[in-house]
């Protein structure tokens, strides 16, 4: 046997010792096809698509967002619950993707739990918003895009977060993918002088305007009022009930 001679042992090494990068490759995400295979797994993730808004009035919040789920190009569920109460005064609407909201809104009510049990007292909206936007700065509920809406001791608040984590608090604000429409109505008939019905009514005429005009949006609406005595939630497949 011939004894390794010491540039057999350089030459062996040079690809482990940085010299031969390509050692080490594909890298992550440099797989072939691997942004087609990424889309297409996009493709299959249910999604709400969605058109959801959030009023403040003098007395409370109006929430509302329409009932379709989307699984790609098709409708995945005609009857979602877009809206939901997560505090004993204060409800989340969602956008976005489906798992990562379900999660986002188990995991805000347990630790609104946590809060109630340890300090015996309910979570002020200001540090609910603040407790959302964290979870969201933290990546682990990528692509949702949540409005708040509640009522404390400072009154009613409405608040848009982003997917990023920002809060902003409104008098009222939309999110989804019909929200230009839904946007256009508010901004026509909202005034801070509405009273929770014709806040109802304003809220469900941009849903039905967003419907008309956005494939992803449709079959129905939810209704959420929140006042101080508490969360309801009311489903309508008749825009009619509610306008």
């Amino acid at each position: 046997m011939r004894t390794p001679t010491s540039d057999d042992l350089s030459t062996g090494l040079d690809s482990l010792n940085g010299d031969h990068n390509d050692v080490f490759a594909p890298e992550i995400g440099e797989f072939p096809e691997a942004e087609r295979r990424a889309g297409e797994m996009g493709d299959k993730e249910t999604k709400t698509g969605t058109t959801t808004v959030g009023l403040k009035t003098e007395d409370g919040v109006v929430l509302a967002t329409d009932m379709r789920a989307s699984l790609g190009r098709m409708v995945s569920s005609k009857n979602v619950q877009k809206v939901e109460e997560i505090h004993p005064t204060g409800a989340l609407t969602i956008a976005g993707s489906v798992s990562a909201a379900q999660s986002l809104i188990s995991s805000i009510r347990a630790e609104v739990r946590l809060y109630e049990a340890r300090r015996g007292e309910d979570m002020s909206m200001q540090a609910l918003s603040t407790l959302l936007g964290n979870f969201l700065r933290s990546g682990a509920f990528f692509i949702v895009q949540p409005i708040l809406g509640g009522v404390d001791e400072d009154g009613p608040h409405i608040y848009s977060i982003d997917p990023a984590g920002s809060i902003l608090e409104e008098e009222y604000t939309v999110t989804g993918s019909g929200s230009q429409y839904a946007l256009g109505v508010l901004e026509q008939e909202y005034t801070d002088e509405l009273s929770m019905d014709e806040a109802t009514s304003v809220a469900a005429r941009a849903i039905d305007s967003a419907v008309e005009r956005d494939l992803a949006s449709g079959n129905g609406i939810n209704v959420c009022t929140v006042t101080d005595e508490g969360v309801e939630i009311t489903q309508h497949k008749d825009f009619d009930d509610v306008l």
